[in-house]
């Protein structure tokens, strides 16, 4: 490392961990009367809501909690939550986000491998936890989260949420300690092998907030979170923080709304009483809310979504533009905090047409301020900055993972030559911008050419009788591979494969695709399986095709 000048601080200088506690201090300070909403179950303000964080605090250390702990939260998203993200970590223990969506095997899995200590635990998911609670090894007791009338548990409980805070102090000194203690885990699923522990630390988290508050905030083309909007995360909360924004949302004082369950119909009737302009979500969810009934005499004009988690089609994005949504694209990994890259228009750009916007808002985007990211091929070398050349996505940041919890290969495997290794191909363009082709797994290899999934699930979701579409490799005697297609048809609508087959040529006949990447087979499904966040489970779908 460089040798540089350093002046020793002055005698009583004081040094500025960076803390979660810290993102507390703005928001009551700014906005002390505006809200936190819960469904249609709690509202109360900023100030109410740190007097809350210091009574869980308490709450958390008269229940035996101490510093190094492991918390697990099983909740809806939901005001506790978000009270827990700011509690646990600031009395030094680490908050463990619950995956409420895996199999009780992998709950079991990761509750266990990450040594969770206490529990708190929503009626809803008593059920789950009682299945596996004889084989919890390390979980010394559980607080229950309780919305309407308690269900019976033998579980043995130490209370009950809103009574232990009730009964708690509103005063707590946080203390200060090493920035560099990990703050939250959670579990990440992939293609094999058990669930991974990511783990963030609160230096991590504080950075990830900053930059976020600026990337968001600043641009021209991406005003997506400012002092007056009013925030509801679509994203489940045990999902990479639900993509770090309601610490940003925190630190700004904005009015927030958690809606609990997610559903399609009720989170449009919070749209209109809670007048809401932000929300972030992956694209299947954003379809179901295009698609209930209350959406239907609903106009949106002024919410404005990001979305991430997999790629966003022209077909999803147009549909949301029509009925009023601004769409913004976001790319990240749950390795990466998560947020890389955003959609990003110059002032010129701006000035497009709605459709030639929208073209360019569905592409991966810029990265962000502080994001170190460069495109390699194969031998390790950086791709020409040209739109067309292909390659993997490797990143620097200061809020990345720095492996996975008990893992150290497999960290390794992430971490190769000081780069983080997303496992995204993508191409970049002569303005840095990034657009991202397939999972490095998931790209299609016919006859010695590679043929991008998303690209194909984006041309036949153009079909206006398409609601869905996922495309993956089949196994070909002569090619390799040759693409295969799901599709999910619009209710009351028809189509077939002459019908796709027909539409396609004409992007064959202009150039986009080559004729070979015509899908062999088209499947006609009811719907297209997804993972636990939400996301398109080509994993899953490659394996049905085996049995």
């Amino acid at each position: 490392m460089l040798k540089t000048k350093i002046i020793p601080p002055a005698d009583g200088a004081y040094t500025y961990p960076l803390l979660i506690k810290r993102l507390l201090l703005s928001g009551a300070r700014y906005e002390p009367g505006n809200e936190i909403v819960y469904a249609d179950k709690l509202r109360y303000s900023y100030k109410t809501l740190n007097q809350r964080i210091h009574r869980l605090a308490n709450a958390l250390t008269a229940a035996g909690v101490k510093a190094g702990d492991t918390v697990a939260m099983l909740d809806w998203d939901s005001h506790r939550y978000l009270e827990c993200f700011f509690a646990v970590p600031m009395i030094g223990a680490v908050l463990h986000t619950v995956n409420i969506r895996l199999s009780p095997d992998q709950v079991l899995y990761t509750m266990n491998h990450a040594e969770d200590d206490l529990v708190l635990v929503h009626d809803d998911f008593l059920p789950l936890i009682e299945q596996i609670q004889p084989a919890l090894t390390r979980v010394k007791g559980f607080i229950r989260l309780t919305d309407d009338q308690p269900r019976r548990t033998d579980l043995p409980l130490l209370g009950e949420y809103e009574s232990l805070l009730a009964q708690a102090a509103t005063d707590y000194d946080f203390p200060d300690f090493d920035e560099n203690s990990v703050a939250t885990i959670f579990y990440t699923t992939g293609t094999t092998g058990a669930p991974k522990g990511v783990y963030f630390t609160h230096r991590q988290l504080v950075l990830h907030t900053l930059n976020a508050v600026g990337a968001m905030g600043s641009y021209q083309s991406l005003p997506l979170v400012r002092s007056d909007d009013v925030y509801m995360p679509i994203t489940p909360m045990f999902h990479v923080h639900a993509w770090g924004v309601p610490y940003v949302a925190t630190l700004m004082g904005i009015k927030q709304v958690y809606p609990g369950r997610y559903e399609p119909n009720s989170l449009v009737r919070l749209f209109r009483e809670e007048k809401l302009t932000f929300s972030h979500c992956v694209p299947t969810v954003l379809q179901m809310i295009l698609s209930c009934e209350e959406a239907v005499n609903t106009r949106f004009d002024s919410w404005k979504m990001l979305l991430g988690g997999s790629a966003l089609t022209l077909a999803i994005a147009s549909q949301a533009s029509a009925k009023g949504i601004q769409v913004h694209s976001g790319y990240g990994m749950s390795e990466t905090c998560p947020m890389l890259c955003t959609s990003y228009l110059n002032a010129a750009e701006i000035e497009h047409s709605t459709q030639t916007r929208l073209s360019q808002r569905i592409k991966t985007g810029m990265p962000i301020p502080m994001v170190d990211l460069k495109i390699i091929d194969g031998s390790g070398h950086a791709v020409a900055h040209n739109g067309e050349s292909l390659g993997e996505i490797v990143v620097r940041a200061p809020w990345l993972t720095q492996g996975y919890l008990k893992e150290p290969e497999k960290g390794a495997e992430l971490w190769q030559d000081g780069w983080l290794h997303t496992g995204d191909l993508a191409s970049i363009d002569p303005q840095g911008r990034v657009e991202i082709k397939d999972r490095i797994k998931d790209v299609i290899k016919t006859g010695g050419e590679w043929i991008s999934s998303l690209d194909l699930e984006n041309l036949i979701s153009e079909h206006a009788s398409v609601i869905a579409v996922a495309v993956v490799g089949v196994a070909d005697e002569q090619w390799g591979e040759r693409p295969m297609a799901l599709v999910v048809c619009e209710p009351g609508q028809y189509v077939d494969q002459p019908m796709l087959e027909v539409h396609l040529q004409q992007f064959v006949a202009c150039g986009r695709i080559n004729k070979w990447a015509i899908p062999k087979q088209f499947d006609f499904v009811v719907e297209i399986p997804k993972t636990s966040v939400g996301k398109i489970n080509k994993k899953l779908i490659r394996e049905s095709l085996l049995t």
